[in-house]
C-alpha cells in the first residue's frame, strides 16, 4: 500500500544509496590522489589508519571498480526518484546531461597520466570525475520529471480518427474502381474505392476545386465506356467532358457489340441537331405536361418552390396546350419547341380560335378563353404573360436551328443503336441554355428507364444548374441498369434550387456517397451519416507532488465535420453500397484518390479535338428561323380559313363557341365597340 510511511522510507533508502555512492567516490579520490592530499596537508594519521582497512577491499583495489560501484549506486538511487512532472523539460536536455557526464566520468582516468605535477593531475582528475557524476545526477533527476504522454503531440487527434478501410480490389462488369491511399495509426497504406453497384446512384459533392471531375468523373467516363455503357454526359463547362468522352469512345469502341455514335448538343458551336419534343416520343398529353413544366421551371427557377400556385400552373397549362396542339396537328409536323414559342406569340383572338378546335386540350384552354370572353384582361395577362416573357428569352436563331432538327433520337440505351450524348452548357448563359438542356435530360430520363435496354450511365456535372427530377430514376431505374452520378457542390446548393424537401430526398436515397471538401450543414450531415468509432482518450492531472494519467475509450465521430471542411483537393470521404453476392464489410472510407498525373497529362495532350460535324452559315440559320415563323403563320392562316369565311364570323364563333347562340352578332358587335383603346391594342 502506498501509505505516507512507505513513501518516507523509500526516500530515505534512496538518499542513503546516493550518499553511499558519494562516500565511495570520496574514498576513491583520497586513495587515488593521496600524494596530492598529503602535499596539501589534508591527511591525518587516524584517517589513514581508517582508510587503510578500505583500501584492501575489492571495490577500491582498482579505479574501475570504485567508479563503477559509485555509478551503480547512483543509478539505483535514481530509479526510485520521483520528481514533479514538468511539461517544459525536453528529452534533448536530459540526453545532453547524461552523455556529457558519462564522458567526463570515463575519460577522467587520462588526467592521471598527464605529464604534470601530482597536484595538477589530481585536481583535474577529481574535477572531471566529480563534474561528470553531478551531470549524470542532474540528468537522472530530470528524467524522473519528464512527462511522456503521446497524445500531446497529436493535437488534431488524427491517429484516433483513423480506421481500417477496404484494401481489396473488388471488380465486376459494372464497377468503378479507384486506387486510394489512406492513413491508419500513423502509417500510410494503400486501398481501393470500389463502387461495385453504381446503379444505386452516386452523390458526388465537393466545393469548387475539390477535384470532383479530375479525380472521379473522368474515371467514371473511362471505365463505363470501357465496359460498354451507353452514356449521357452533362458537360457544364463545355467542351472538357465532351472531348474526353469522344477520345475514350475512340479507344474503347471495339468493346461494344454495336458500335455507338457520339452526339453533341451545343448552342454556341453547333454540332448536332435534335428535337426534344420529337412526336414519336410523346405518346400522351402527360408527356407534353412534363415538357412544359420542365421548360417553364427551367426559365423561372424560383417557380420550383411555388409549384401549385395559380399563375405558375396557369402558365404551365398554357404551354402544355400549345405543345399538345402541335403534336396533334398533322401528326406532329410542327411539334418543336421553336414552333411552340412562335405559336405562343400569335394574338389571342386568332390563337384561341385555333386552339379551341382541338378537343383534347379544351380543358386546358378553357380558363383562358373564359377570361377573354369576360374581358378579364389583367387576369389573362397574369396567366399567359409570364409564360410569353419567359419563352421569349429562347427566341434565338441558333437555338431554333438546333431544336428543330432530327439528327438522332434520345433513346440512348437502345441496344440496336447505342449513343453517347453530350449536352454542353455555357456558365455565362446558364439561365437560357440550362432550361433547354433540362428538357433534353427529362426526355432522356423517361426513355432510358425501360426494360431490356443497354446498361446506361448518366453523368451530371453541376446537377443543380438543371431542372430535372432524378428521384424516379434513382428509385426505380436500378433494375433497368441505369447508373446515375450526381455532381453537386453542396446540399445547400441543391436546397437553393430545388427546396429542402427535394434536396433531402436526393441525399437520402443515394446508395454511394462521395464527398470532397464541404462546410456547414453538408459537413455536419455527412459526419452524422458516417457514424462513430471507438477512440482512446487520455487526461493528465499534475499537482505539486505527483502526476496522474487517466485513459478511457469512448465512441466519437469517425470523420468530424471539421475534418470534412479541411480536406485537400483529391481527398474524399464517403460510404459505398454493396451487392448481396459481393459484400463489402468496410464500406466507409477517408482517403486520397491516387491519380497518375503525368500519364493523364500525356493522355490529354494526345486528345483529338471534337470533329466538325457540319458547317452552318449564318444565312442558313436565319433562313431556318424565318421558315419556323412562316410555318406558324401558315398554320394560323389555314386554320382560320377553315373556321369562317370572314373575320367577323370567326369572332362570333369564338364568342359563342359550340353553345346555342344566345346573343346576336349585332349585340356582340355593339358590346365590342365599348371596349377601350387598351383592349384594342391588347388584341392586336
Amino acid at each position: 500500500m502506498q501509505t505516507g510511511e512507505n513513501i518516507q522510507a523509500l526516500r530515505k533508502i534512496m538518499d542513503f544509496t546516493r550518499l553511499l555512492s558519494l562516500a565511495i567516490l570520496a574514498i576513491h579520490f583520497y586513495i587515488m590522489c593521496y600524494p596530492a592530499f598529503r602535499y596539501w596537508q589534508l591527511t591525518a594519521e587516524i584517517t589513514d589508519r581508517l582508510l587503510e582497512t578500505f583500501s584492501g577491499h575489492l571495490v577500491f583495489q582498482t579505479e574501475l571498480g570504485a567508479k563503477g560501484a559509485a555509478l551503480l549506486l547512483l543509478v539505483l538511487s535514481l530509479i526510485g526518484a520521483k520528481g514533479k512532472k514538468d511539461e517544459k523539460i525536453r528529452k534533448q536536455t536530459i540526453i545532453t546531461y547524461l552523455i556529457t557526464g558519462l564522458i567526463l566520468y570515463t575519460i577522467s582516468h587520462f588526467f592521471l597520466m598527464v605529464q604534470a605535477d601530482i597536484q595538477t593531475s589530481s585536481l583535474l582528475y577529481m574535477s572531471s570525475t566529480g563534474l561528470g557524476f553531478l551531470l549524470m545526477l542532474a540528468g537522472g533527476n530530470l528524467l524522473s520529471r519528464l512527462l511522456q504522454i503521446k497524445m500531446i503531440k497529436d493535437i488534431f487527434n488524427k491517429d484516433n480518427e483513423t480506421f481500417p478501410q477496404e484494401e481489396r480490389l473488388l471488380e465486376n462488369q459494372y464497377s468503378i474502381n479507384l486506387p486510394t491511399r489512406y492513413i491508419l495509426n500513423g502509417k500510410t497504406r494503400n486501398g481501393w474505392l470500389n463502387i461495385i453497384n453504381p446503379f444505386r446512384s452516386t452523390l458526388l459533392s465537393g466545393s469548387a476545386g475539390a477535384g470532383k471531375t479530375y479525380f472521379y468523373i473522368r474515371h467514371v467516363i473511362d471505365q463505363h465506356l470501357k465496359k460498354g455503357f451507353s452514356m449521357l454526359v452533362y458537360d457544364f463547362k463545355y467542351s472538357d467532358l465532351s472531348t474526353m468522352a469522344y477520345n475514350k469512345l475512340l479507344k474503347y469502341a471495339k468493346n461494344y457489340k454495336v458500335k455507338p455514335c457520339l452526339y453533341v448538343i451545343s448552342f454556341d458551336e453547333i454540332m448536332h441537331r435534335c428535337n426534344p419534343l420529337e412526336p414519336q416520343g410523346m405518346t400522351d398529353i402527360t408527356d407534353a405536361t412534363e415538357a412544359s413544366r420542365t421548360i417553364m421551371l427551367g426559365l423561372n427557377r424560383e417557380w420550383i418552390k411555388k409549384q401549385g400556385d395559380f399563375f405558375v400552373e396557369s402558365a404551365i397549362s398554357f404551354v402544355t396546350a400549345l405543345i399538345w396542339y402541335l403534336r396533334r396537328y398533322e401528326n406532329g409536323k410542327y411539334c418543336t419547341l421553336p414552333h411552340t414559342i412562335e405559336l405562343m406569340m400569335v394574338d389571342y383572338r386568332r390563337l384561341f380560335a385555333v386552339l379551341t378546335q382541338q378537343g383534347e386540350i379544351e380543358a386546358l384552354i378553357n380558363p383562358f378563353v373564359s377570361a377573354w370572353e369576360k374581358e378579364e384582361w389583367g387576369q389573362l395577362e397574369g396567366q399567359i404573360g409570364s409564360a410569353k416573357i419567359s419563352m421569349a428569352r429562347l427566341v434565338s436563331p441558333k437555338l431554333y436551328y438546333v431544336l428543330s432538327g432530327n439528327d438522332f433520337t434520345l433513346d440512348i440505351n437502345n441496344p440496336q443503336a447505342p449513343k453517347i450524348v453530350c449536352l454542353g452548357n455555357n456558365p455565362q448563359k446558364l439561365q437560357t441554355y440550362g432550361a433547354v438542356l433540362s428538357l433534353y435530360v427529362n426526355r432522356i430520363l423517361k426513355l432510358v428507364n425501360q426494360k431490356d435496354k443497354l446498361k446506361c450511365s448518366l453523368i451530371f456535372d453541376e446537377y443543380p444548374t438543371l431542372v430535372a427530377d432524378l428521384v424516379p430514376t434513382i428509385t426505380t431505374a436500378r433494375s433497368n441498369l441505369v447508373s446515375c452520378t450526381i455532381g453537386i457542390q453542396s446540399i445547400e446548393q441543391v436546397k437553393k434550387e430545388y427546396g429542402s424537401e427535394q434536396a433531402n430526398i436526393i441525399a437520402g436515397i443515394s446508395g454511394n456517397i462521395i464527398s470532397g471538401q464541404v462546410t456547414g450543414d453538408s459537413a455536419k450531415k455527412l459526419s452524422e451519416t458516417f457514424g462513430k468509432i471507438m477512440q482512446q482518450r487520455e487526461s493528465i492531472s499534475i499537482n505539486s507532488s505527483d502526476t496522474s494519467v487517466s485513459r478511457s475509450v469512448q465512441l466519437d465521430a469517425a470523420i468530424p465535420a471539421s475534418k470534412i471542411a479541411s480536406l485537400s483537393s483529391g481527398e474524399f470521404v464517403g460510404m459505398v453500397a454493396d451487392n448481396p453476392d459481393q459484400k463489402i464489410e468496410l464500406k466507409m472510407f477517408h482517403a486520397e484518390i491516387v491519380n497518375d498525373h503525368e500519364a493523364i497529362r500525356l493522355e490529354e495532350k494526345a486528345y483529338r479535338p471534337l470533329p466538325e460535324i457540319r458547317k452552318v452559315s449564318d444565312e442558313e440559320i436565319r433562313e431556318n428561323y424565318k421558315q419556323i415563323r412562316a410555318d406558324i403563320q401558315e398554320l394560323i392562316s389555314t386554320e382560320m380559313a377553315k373556321l369562317m369565311p370572314t373575320e367577323e364570323d370567326n369572332v362570333e364563333k369564338l364568342a359563342v363557341g359550340n353553345r346555342p347562340q344566345e346573343k346576336t352578332l349585332k349585340a356582340k358587335s355593339s358590346r365590342r365597340k365599348k371596349v377601350n383603346g387598351e383592349k384594342k391594342s391588347l388584341s392586336l
